[in-house]
């Protein structure tokens, strides 16, 4: 039953995540799918791995929200991703950093949500809960398409409604923002 509503809760929290406009939306249900996935290693018996991913998930994850804190600041409290964009040569710190944390979330090889999500998966299929293991996948590549669409829409392409925005102090063009405080770079970079 535990494993049952942690699939269930981390398949739905990510699809929610994945129609999210607001950066910190997308963060926050992102943290209750990852969630979602530690009780599915409960569940499996896979006590070990589940605490592993709560400790790798507190490290990433803590990173992309101080990331999400400093694009925020430098958009002076603009939070939509659809008026951001383009944020990458603005602020390379954040995203270099927010990339690095969206490749641990998202499972990438040699990345530390790999290790722990592949371990969860792994107890869950031995455990003999295949159909659970199938949705810890589906869960796992639904996270990848979320945060690679946050990081698209806040880092690439064009910066949507620049001219005469109100996040940049109407400025017209996003020339003047500054990248992460030293307060918030400094334990990105740490």
């Amino acid at each position: 039953l535990i494993a049952i509503v942690g699939a269930a809760t981390a398949l739905m929290a990510g699809s929610i995540a994945i129609v999210q406009k607001d950066i910190k939306r997308v963060l926050a249900y992102s943290t209750v799918s990852q969630l979602g996935y530690m009780f599915l290693a409960m569940g499996a018996g896979a006590w070990a791995a589940g605490i592993f991913h709560l400790m790798t998930h507190a490290f990433f994850k803590a990173l992309l929200f101080l990331g999400s804190g400093a694009v925020i600041h430098a958009l002076a409290g603009e939070q939509d991703m659809r008026k951001m964009g383009g944020l990458k040569r603005d602020l390379p710190v954040t995203y270099w950093t927010f990339l690095a944390a969206t490749l641990a979330i998202s499972g990438v090889p040699l990345f530390s949500g790999f290790f722990s999500k592949d371990e969860i998966l792994f107890r869950t299929y031995t455990a003999g809960f295949p159909i659970l293991w199938g949705i810890g996948v589906v869960t796992a590549l639904l996270t990848a398409v979320y945060m690679f669409r946050l990081v698209f829409l806040t880092f690439h392409g064009e910066r949507a409604a620049a001219a005469g925005h109100e996040g940049d102090h109407g400025h017209g063009d996003h020339h003047h923002l500054h990248d992460a405080p030293p307060s918030m770079a400094i334990p990105l970079i740490v």
